[in-house]
């Protein structure tokens, strides 16, 4: 291990030690299902989120999401979405937050970098307490693996089946958020991606898992391309693309994962430009891809296309509408374990 990667391996530890025998993690008042990862980005969490969050209120619930609203001008507490209006824009509220408040319509979106006050704000902000018990009987926390600082009483891990745990070091050197002892604190993990993953892969990512969580349920999981849609929101057949050759750019941090999605729906990926995980396009950028493209259809996920909104020329861009796909067990087990922790 290098030096940063031992120093910060050292801020963990004190962190972890802090929360565990100085300063208890806050708790809400209504239940907190946590959903992360232990790399850094591309395991697909937000697709899961918004599944989660959808079963969810067809359950009866009334779920909450809490997100850090990364790379968001607001740094909140505050709600991005309320009663099916949406507050904040994408560049205030960050691309993930917003994309699930568009998505998430009659769920309220919330975000904050301390997950405890942005509940307590959610809860505190309704004007009495018929409101507050619609909107907030289960929390679900967007990548909060790591923020031990709330509690939580379902932990779900994601874990990329088709790169788990890279070279199974701690940042920077690799793209560990904690050392794989974390695993140990999950009580459901999912191989997410495994429809694309080699064998040897999710061998691999079973055995780590087995060796440090012998306990967990495990699930795998797979992200389904089921349409194209534009700025307005105007879906398209994605059989469209058979044989077509196409403009892709995108931000995030598997771009390679997303490629192979288009492939595999017949498309010719003629141009290929990558960008920053949750880069902030100007118009300039914009119109330069535009012209790049010379007539091809341009295609981008939907955590890009939302950061385009308000800006010219971005009629023909269409992202890739993907859905969180896993066995109906998972969701039963995961709101019985819900369920099951009211009774402690």
């Amino acid at each position: 291990m290098g030096p940063l990667s031992a120093i910060y391996r050292v801020i963990l530890s004190g962190r972890s030690f802090y929360y565990t025998h100085i300063h208890k993690p806050g708790r809400l008042p209504s239940k907190v299902i946590s959903i992360g990862n232990i790399t850094l980005g591309g395991t697909g969490k937000t697709p899961a989120v918004i599944a989660v969050a959808e079963h969810a209120k067809a359950l009866g619930l009334s779920p909450c999401i809490l997100t850090r609203g990364y790379k968001g001008k607001v740094k909140g507490p505050c709600f991005v979405s309320k009663r099916n209006r949406i507050l904040l824009n994408a560049e205030e509220a960050g691309d993930e937050a917003f994309l699930m408040a568009e998505k998430l319509s009659g769920i309220p979106v919330v975000i904050g970098k301390d997950r405890y006050l942005a509940g307590r704000f959610a809860l505190n902000k309704h004007n009495n307490k018929r409101e507050e018990a619609e909107c907030c009987n289960l929390f679900i926390l967007d990548d909060g693996f790591q923020h031990i600082a709330l509690h939580r009483d379902v932990d779900v891990l994601l874990i990329d089946a088709t790169n788990p745990f890279s070279n199974e070091r701690l940042f920077p050197e690799g793209r560990l958020r904690e050392p794989l002892k974390a695993i140990s604190r999950a009580h459901i993990i999912v191989l997410t991606k495994s429809d694309t993953a080699e064998k040897a892969s999710i061998d691999y990512a079973m055995r780590i898992i087995k060796r440090h969580n012998p306990n967990a349920l495990i699930y795998t999981a797979s992200h389904k391309p089921t349409s194209l849609v534009n700025i307005s929101g105007d879906a398209e057949d994605i059989e469209t693309l058979q044989n077509k050759k196409v403009y892709v750019f995108t931000g995030i941090a598997n771009p390679s994962y997303f490629k192979s999605i288009l492939t595999s729906k017949g498309a010719t990926v003629a141009r290929f430009k990558k960008f920053r995980d949750h880069h902030k396009y100007s118009q300039r950028e914009i119109d330069k891809i535009i012209r790049s493209a010379d007539g091809m259809e341009i295609i981008t996920t939907e955590k890009d296309l939302v950061k385009l909104k308000g800006m010219k020329n971005t009629e023909d861009i269409r992202a890739l509408k993907i859905e969180f796909l896993i066995d109906e067990e998972f969701y039963t087990k995961l709101f019985e374990k819900v369920q099951a922790s009211e009774n402690k």
